[in-house]
Order: C-alpha cells, then sequence, then structure tokens
C-alpha cells in the first residue's frame, strides 16, 4: 500500500444494533477522516437510515470496490451486499437476517484485506445469538476471524490507551479455561502481545503476566499452576529475549499496568483481563486480534441493543477502533519498509 492514510474496511455490524448509528457518528469526526480512508461493508438502505436516525449531515454512495471510493467529506462510501429487507427489521431485537448479514460483511472485509485491497479492517459489534440463528456456529468475531484468514494462534487483546490485556483463554468456561492454561499457549500469547505493542508503537514493551489464583499461589498454597504452567512459559520468553514479569498476583497486576510499570498484561481467563478494563468505562477500550495475518480492531461493546434506532449511542469505542487500526497500519508499514 502507498504511504497515504490507512484505507480501512468497516464492517456494519449486526443491523438490529447499534453498529450503523456508532458508525455515521464516527464517521463524521474530522479527527477521524484526518487518519484513514474508510469505507463501510454493509447495507446501504440500512446507513441511509442511520444518517436519519442520528441527524448527522451527509450521504451514502455506493461504491462496487474500493477503488472505487472518493472519500469526500460528509460521504459514507458503502460497499452493498444488499442484504437488509428494512420492513424486516426490528431494532433492538434478535434477527436472523441481520446475523447472515453481518457474516457477511465479516466475510468480505476479510478477503478484501487479505487481497491487499485494502490496509485493516474494523469491526461493528455482531449479535452471536443471531449469527447462531443464521446458521454460523461461532462464539464471536475472534473464531470467526481465525477459521476466515486460515490462522491457527490467535489471542484478544482489549486496549485503553494506558491499560493492553491480552488473554490465554476467551470464551469458554471457567473450569475449561483453567486446564488450558498451559505453557505453550501462554508463551504464544506472549509472543503476540509483544508483536502487537511494538506495532501500536512501543519499540521495547514490558510485559507482565498475571497468575491463574490467588496471590499467584501464594507459593503453592492457592494452587500450582503457577510453578508448573505459567513460570515455565515466562523463563521460555525471557531466553527468546521478551522483557517479562511475572506471574505477578491477578489484584494488583493491572492497576500496575495502568499506572505505566508495564506496557501490557495478559490475563489468563476472560473476566480476570475483562473486568480489569471496563472499569475504565465500557466505550473506552478497543478489541484487537492477535495472530492474524491482518490488522483487526474493534468496538469492545455488544450490540447495544437498548440504544439501537435511538440515535443515542456513543461512538467512542468505534472512533478508538479505528484510530487505533490507522496506527498500527502507519507502524506496519514503516516496519516493512
Amino acid at each position: 500500500m502507498s504511504d497515504e492514510k490507512a484505507l480501512l474496511a468497516i464492517t456494519m455490524g449486526d443491523a438490529a444494533g447499534s453498529g450503523p448509528e456508532i458508525i455515521t457518528k464516527s464517521l463524521a469526526d474530522p479527527t477521524v477522516r484526518a487518519v484513514c480512508r474508510p469505507v463501510v461493508v454493509g447495507d446501504a438502505a440500512t446507513m441511509r437510515e442511520a444518517l436519519r436516525i442520528t441527524g448527522v449531515p451527509g450521504e451514502v454512495r455506493v461504491v462496487g470496490r474500493i477503488a472505487e471510493a472518493l472519500f469526500s467529506e460528509n460521504v459514507i462510501e458503502v460497499i452493498d451486499l444488499q442484504n437488509i429487507q428494512l420492513d424486516r427489521l426490528t431494532r433492538g431485537q434478535v434477527n436472523p437476517m441481520a446475523g447472515k448479514a453481518a457474516f457477511e460483511y465479516i466475510k468480505l472485509a476479510t478477503r478484501l484485506a487479505l487481497d491487499g485491497e485494502c490496509d485493516a479492517i474494523v469491526t461493528s459489534a455482531i449479535n452471536k445469538e443471531a449469527l447462531n440463528l443464521a446458521g454460523y456456529h461461532y462464539d464471536g468475531h475472534t473464531q470467526l476471524l481465525a477459521e476466515l484468514c486460515q490462522a491457527t494462534d490467535v489471542a484478544m487483546m482489549l486496549a485503553s490507551d494506558k491499560l493492553r490485556i491480552s488473554h490465554v483463554t476467551t470464551h469458554v468456561s471457567l473450569e475449561k479455561a483453567i486446564k488450558l492454561v498451559r505453557p505453550e499457549r501462554i508463551m504464544t500469547v506472549i509472543r503476540l502481545t509483544d508483536a502487537a505493542v511494538r506495532q501500536m508503537g512501543i519499540p521495547e514493551p514490558r510485559i507482565a503476566v498475571a497468575g491463574l489464583n490467588p496471590h499467584s499461589g501464594e507459593g503453592g498454597l492457592f494452587g500450582d499452576e503457577e510453578t508448573k504452567y505459567i513460570l515455565p512459559a515466562i523463563e521460555e520468553a525471557r531466553r527468546q529475549g521478551i522483557n517479562i514479569t511475572g506471574p505477578l498476583p491477578p489484584d494488583s497486576v493491572f492497576f500496575r499496568t495502568l499506572q505505566g510499570q508495564f506496557d501490557a498484561a495478559i490475563a489468563q481467563y476472560h473476566d480476570q483481563g475483562h473486568i480489569a478494563i471496563k472499569m475504565l468505562g465500557i466505550t473506552e477500550a478497543v478489541n484487537i486480534t492477535l495472530g492474524l495475518p491482518i490488522i483487526r480492531t474493534s468496538v469492545d461493546h455488544g450490540t447495544n441493543f437498548g440504544k439501537a434506532g435511538k440515535g443515542t449511542a456513543d461512538p467512542t469505542s468505534l472512533t478508538l477502533a479505528i484510530k487505533l487500526a490507522s496506527v498500527m497500519c502507519r507502524n506496519r508499514k514503516q516496519t516493512n519498509r
């Protein structure tokens, strides 16, 4: 790609949710337009309705492919899949039609990124129930994107301005998560985290690893996963030259990271990391999929059915996701020179 602003494919997400509305708000933000060239992969009629609902000034222009986009001010350019019938859509309600459409947006955007037609993809929220009712049995974007990209080692990172948290496990039961906390997986997440933070502009990341048990096991008193599984991965990471610390007590490691002692932290399971970052605010973080051959960022919230159709949904997380994707694209280009 050229040295121009990042070329981003933004998926519309679930049409029954707030995704289309927050896209209109984010793309009306001059600071967003200053860092990227956005094209929405979605349904043009739904995007026009979103403009009406939010009252954001502008228009929708349909393009057949990204190369046709002009990136004019107050124009949202959409690759129109024409897969939403608005008379069958009730905002705020689960709808298999919307689930199927959301899958199709992700599939096309991913292909565009893999083919080099865009620099990265940014995804709006999908509804897992709608996705599964449509026949696509995934637990979320991460699993779906891994399959589409044929990537075997992926991880979820949640990132805000001062706190970045990767996860060893995500959408599994706590019982299964404990069984998945093993050196090979932990080492994979450490390696992916180190690479991602570098791509975010930090050349020598300092990474902390949370323990699994209270007080990181307290020397085996509360569990031995730290010594059996987590510490061997940390030692191997050190041998590979990664600046890493741990395992640290989970009740303090994220606060220490927030205070600037570390550039990223690694959580062992879903809620351990999610609770920490969402205490900063539901709309203050970005979801990044690590380990893909493409850059993918996303909102770190759901479809927000309660505000769908009201024009009041907060676009902050999407705006942050767009800006972070743009930063990662720029740093990737500089690294590849």
